[in-house]
């Protein structure tokens, strides 16, 4: 171990979505020295930039951290794989690439919970900040002035035309901007592709952070704990892949921007969690936060899926000859079927027509999937529904079985638990096969596949969401953030962990609940924010 650690007035642990926007931001003032420390690679891999690539890169142990619920009633005794971004840019180098804020009341309630500037009005110039929307937008909720770039869709296929003109026959609204005004309807997803490849956060932010002096960059490194002087953060220690420790100083905060897994698993191996469960591993208590890993959530999804006729999809589109035909066409920046994202087309709507706001988001795509499995296509010309519920109200979480950083955490997010989120994912999925079986699209639709006709009753979809459904990989809420008098909290409304002092989290384990969407957007939110609170030494 270095006997003299090096020293910044920042170390930011994980060079994920928030890391990198994080490490940008801080060091922007040449008087604050920054490090950003990741456990994984440098993002080389042209898969990686590649829209397309997320088939290859999602389950590539190099590039991800290969971790696995533990099985539940919820996912039939299944072990769900949940993987995680393990390079720079963390899941925004491997994720589906969509770019969903969420609907205004989730982050009213932050507020609501006691979190002070966390309402949707006081959020939004933080969302501005960070994006530059490359179309026509309103300006009181679109940012273009920032380093994500957020485009529409440029490759239209026939099928997602007629899903749109299905799901407009059934009452629900053309949305051309969910992000705007409102969120409900149906339209197509923005972006974070831009000439045909991802921007993600290492390729918005980092880029500009590396040309400073005052920024340090460390790759391959795994931080194996929070160092304290009594209560206070003083740095941290981390492995090298050679077994080498070492360890940096910091001299103003450690911000924790590892994920809704290891951001709690850091936490707990530090020091700070349930008092019974750092005793169990031996663990020195800095601080018994019995909130650490607690108040996990998760988007189970089901995929509905029809067999197709009389048209090319996707799935006909990727191998041969007509892969070959669409690789030229990005080579020369033309629209193609390699730079888009996994999901086309979206619905925001109410699996029960007496709700008063949209519970589910859907997902289109002109292409057939394996059952059960993300990514995978099958061998037959199909289109599918994906369909969640957008605010789960079941709880689990992430729990260390030992002391050793390389080691994986129990994760058991209990999908389904709660009779809401089962009552919606059955709604969802019947709203779905009306979605797929529309006038516009009867054309073209051949036969059910999954769910077949053969599962009718409740019960029977039921059945079929434990079996067949899987993670949207949407982990959130491990490190809630919340009062001091809230039992459950693990940080404050300026995402400093309580009882100790020098010592933030920041990213997606931070949210008290589940906003209605995919979690990037919120991520760069709250990046932003902590950014905001450190620099202007907000109290």
């Amino acid at each position: 171990m270095n006997s003299i650690a090096q020293k910044f007035d920042f170390i930011i642990v994980g060079a994920g979505t928030a890391g990198c926007l994080l490490a940008d931001r801080l060091s922007e003032n040449p008087a604050n020295s920054v490090c950003l420390i990741e456990a994984g690679p440098p993002d080389r891999h042209p898969l990686i930039h590649l829209p397309a690539g997320y088939i290859k890169t999602l389950f590539n142990p190099a590039y991800t951290w290969q971790f696995k619920t533990e099985p539940s009633e919820g996912s039939a005794g299944r072990s769900i794989s949940t993987t995680q971004g393990r390079t720079l840019g963390g899941s925004s180098s491997i994720n589906g690439l969509v770019y969903n804020r969420g609907q205004a009341a989730d982050y009213d309630m932050w507020a609501q919970m006691g979190n002070r500037g966390w309402s949707y009005d006081e959020l939004l110039p933080f969302f501005r900040r960070s994006e530059r929307r490359m179309a026509p937008s309103d300006g009181h909720y679109r940012g273009n002035e920032g380093d994500l770039m957020v485009t529409d869709l440029d490759w239209h296929h026939p099928l997602c035309d007629a899903f749109v003109r299905g799901a407009q026959s059934l009452g629900i609204p053309r949305n051309d901007d969910y992000n705007g005004a409102r969120q409900e309807g149906v339209g197509y997803y923005q972006r974070v592709i831009y000439k045909g490849l991802r921007r993600s956060s290492a390729r918005s932010f980092l880029k500009n952070a590396r040309k400073r002096a005052n920024f340090h960059l460390i790759t391959n490194a795994q931080v194996s704990r929070i160092d304290f002087e009594g209560r206070r953060a003083v740095g941290v220690t981390f492995f090298r892949p050679d077994g080498s420790e070492q360890k940096l100083a910091a001299g103003r905060e450690v911000i924790v921007s590892s994920g809704a897994i290891n951001s709690p698993k850091l936490l707990q191996l530090s020091g700070i969690g349930p008092a019974d469960l750092l005793a169990s591993h031996g663990i020195t208590p800095v601080n018994a936060l019995s909130g650490v890993g607690e108040n996990l959530r998760d988007h189970w999804a089901v995929r509905v899926v029809a067999k197709v006729k009389d048209i090319r999809t996707i799935n006909r589109m990727v191998t041969g000859v007509p892969l070959v035909a669409q690789a030229l066409r990005w080579a020369m920046g033309r629209p193609n079927v390699l730079s888009v994202s996994p999901s086309l087309a979206h619905v925001f709507w109410k699996s029960d027509e007496s709700l008063s706001a949209p519970d589910l988001q859907m997902t289109f795509t002109p292409a057939s999937y394996k059952e059960g499995v993300a990514g995978l296509l099958d061998s037959f010309d199909g289109m599918t529904c994906g369909v969640w519920q957008q605010r789960p109200e079941s709880l689990g979480h992430v729990r260390i079985k030992s002391r050793d950083v390389r080691a994986h955490p129990t994760i058991q997010p209990n999908y389904l638990h709660s009779e809401i989120d089962r009552l919606a994912v059955i709604g969802g999925v019947r709203l779905a096969r009306r979605l797929l079986e529309t006038k516009p699209l009867q054309p073209y639709f051949d036969s059910r596949q999954g769910p077949p006709s053969s599962v009718e009753t409740d019960d029977e979809i039921l059945d079929y969401a434990r079996r067949m459904g899987s993670t949207v990989f949407h982990l959130m809420g491990s490190c809630r953030m919340g009062p001091a008098h809230d039992q459950r909290a693990v940080v404050d409304d300026r995402l400093r962990v309580h009882g100790v002092e020098g010592l933030r989290v920041a990213d997606a384990s931070i949210m008290p609940s589940m906003p209605s969407a995919n979690t990037m957007a919120a991520t760069y939110m709250i990046a932003e924010r902590a950014a905001d609170w450190i620099l202007t030494n907000a109290d």
